[in-house]
């Protein structure tokens, strides 16, 4: 490794596995890529400390009403984009309470702005826009330095915002700024540079960890099912009756009177059939509970028991 090399962020440096990529044959090429997505898992368990922390931390605030914001640059704000816009459909919650920003604005999901990410002081004027002192903000940079989101960063801390920084490298700059740094540090990429790579898919895979452990500490799932889903399609309606079945024990054709019952939620059907209570008495229930599956069962078992 060179001098120069050594003062570059990981994610920067050379890989000695790929440094012969453009003669390999395609099975050596994948091959390659495969064995280097093996390391993946391990370097995210690493992590997994500091990662529990922040889900901790993420969950406090929205338990109170706050909200999550992902913000990043190139790839890492794809990334938050995607998680944010997966969290309605799957967990019915408002699309307004995980949001993903990305430097260049909505332009830059399909189109690359790379300048965007040197801009430090627009990072600090997104956050200020969005985000409050009830809210946590994490932000995504594979190489812990980029500008847009250590301003976006220092910002939060400013107006009393929670903030976590997802980087894959050690040590860096990002993890000193968030009050809870998370580093996920996969070393070099297959090509060089190329963060959308092994960096990109840590960042997803922490990513999928806390929307998805924070929802089920908002008591959107119920065991392993997602009864919050939304029953936008057909696929999804049928998700929503082998849903039910599969919380009630109910056959299908039962499962999808519940269904059109509770006209499509599942949470309110397998509760009417759990209680033997109507849609109304299932809703007032919910509601009572601050949309929390879990504590409606426990609060109508109390007054079964009442």
């Amino acid at each position: 490794m060179t001098h120069n090399e050594q003062r570059q962020p990981v994610t920067e440096r050379r890989n000695a596995k790929s440094v012969h990529l453009d003669r390999m044959s395609v099975r050596e090429i994948i091959e390659t890529i495969n064995s280097e997505d093996g390391t993946i898992a391990a370097a995210v368990q690493t992590a997994l400390p500091q990662i529990e922390e922040a889900i901790t931390a993420i969950a406090a605030r929205l338990k109170q009403g706050g909200k999550l914001y992902y913000i990043g640059a190139g790839t890492s704000g794809r990334l938050g984009i995607l998680d944010a816009s997966e969290c309605p459909p799957t967990f019915g919650v408002d699309s307004s309470l995980v949001r993903g920003i990305i430097a260049g604005g909505e332009t830059a999901m399909v189109n690359a702005v790379e300048n965007a990410e040197d801009d430090l002081e627009a990072g600090a004027a997104d956050i200020a826009r969005h985000a409050t002192a009830a809210d946590a903000v994490v932000g995504l940079t594979a190489s812990g330095r980029t500008p847009y989101v250590l301003g976006a960063i220092r910002e939060a801390n400013r107006i009393g915002a929670l903030t976590v920084g997802i980087s894959c490298n050690t040590g860096t700059e990002l993890s000193r700024a968030a009050a809870h740094g998370i580093e996920v540090p996969v070393g070099p990429e297959v090509v060089t540079g190329s963060t959308r790579m092994k960096a990109g898919t840590a960042q997803k895979m922490v990513l999928n960890m806390i929307s998805t452990t924070v929802m089920v500490q908002l008591g959107k799932v119920y065991g392993n099912l997602m009864v919050n889903v939304q029953a936008t399609n057909a696929k999804l309606r049928d998700r929503v009756v082998r849903i039910i079945g599969e919380a009630t024990g109910a056959d299908r054709a039962a499962a999808e009177e519940l269904a059109r019952r509770a006209e499509g939620d599942a949470r309110l059907a397998i509760l009417m059939h759990r209680f033997g209570i109507d849609r109304q008495e299932a809703s007032a229930a919910l509601a009572r509970s601050g949309d929390h599956f879990g504590e409606a069962v426990r609060w109508l078992e109390g007054q079964r028991i009442g």
